[in-house]
């Protein structure tokens, strides 16, 4: 218990840039550093009044905030987004990649090269812009983080329609480790989650129906679905651990339904 608290210790007074901040799981994400005292750039799509609500709780906590609007796919935007977080922070120590999307469920008949090309920009060319734009900023610390969200889809390959999510969730896992190697020697630990069912968040509301979601739980060996608090619990355990020794690792939030 010391541990803990000494680890949430850490994220006081701390720079956090998390992308798609507003919403589902990132919501909870944001929050959860907010509650440990961190400073937050709250990254939105569409997602407006949520991100207003979550910077007014973190102003009525005394910490600094900014709530920043953009597409992630377009390279303007990520860059934009990064330089705007350092103008209200001075920099960035911890850096939360959860933009991402399943767009619909497509078969692979159904697949054009325009649906395939949404998919991986979303969920991983909006890594790539944002990241490629952070790290400047995150070397300049003695220690930084970076925390990506992937999913139990990346490992499995995802419910049927699921190919393109799958396969871009899976090249995060790769690209973490990849990234945890080139960063490593500049003081940037880089890190994933991989969630499986999480209930409660718009991605499920909108792509996985009731009957899928029964049918997912009664598969799971702890009898429930997650819920964004897993996920972002998961996250800031690796965040506050940004001095640490853990780096390209991912962290499986399922269950237990899959072991590697």
């Amino acid at each position: 218990m010391k541990e803990n608290r000494k680890n949430i210790h850490k994220i006081t007074n701390k720079n956090v840039l998390i992308t798609a901040g507003a919403q589902g799981i990132g919501a909870s994400i944001t929050r959860h550093f907010i509650d440990c005292g961190a400073n937050v750039a709250i990254h939105y799509y569409s997602s407006a009044a949520t991100a207003n609500e979550l910077m007014e709780y973190a102003i009525q906590k005394g910490q600094n905030a900014v709530i920043i609007q953009g597409d992630l796919t377009k390279e303007v935007d990520a860059n934009e987004m990064v330089s705007k977080t350092i103008a209200a922070f001075g920099g960035i120590d911890i850096l939360i990649n959860n933009t991402g999307s399943l767009v619909a469920r497509k078969m692979l008949n159904e697949i054009t090269t325009e649906f395939w090309h949404q998919v991986m920009d979303i969920n991983l060319t909006s890594m790539l812009f944002v990241t490629r734009a952070a790290t400047p900023y995150l070397t300049k610390n003695k220690n930084s983080s970076i925390v990506n969200l992937s999913s139990l889809a990346g490992r499995k390959g995802g419910h049927p329609g699921s190919i393109a999510y799958a396969t871009s969730k899976g090249a995060i896992l790769t690209l973490t480790r990849a990234l945890s190697t080139e960063l490593g020697p500049q003081g940037v630990r880089v890190n994933a989650v991989a969630p499986g069912l999480i209930l409660g968040t718009s991605f499920h509301n909108t792509h996985t129906t009731k009957e899928s979601a029964v049918a997912t739980v009664s598969g799971i060996p702890i009898q429930r679905a997650g819920n964004a608090a897993d996920v972002a619990r998961a996250v800031l355990y690796l965040a506050s651990e940004y001095d640490g020794f853990i780096t390209g690792a991912t962290l499986d939030i399922n269950g237990g339904v899959y072991n590697m």
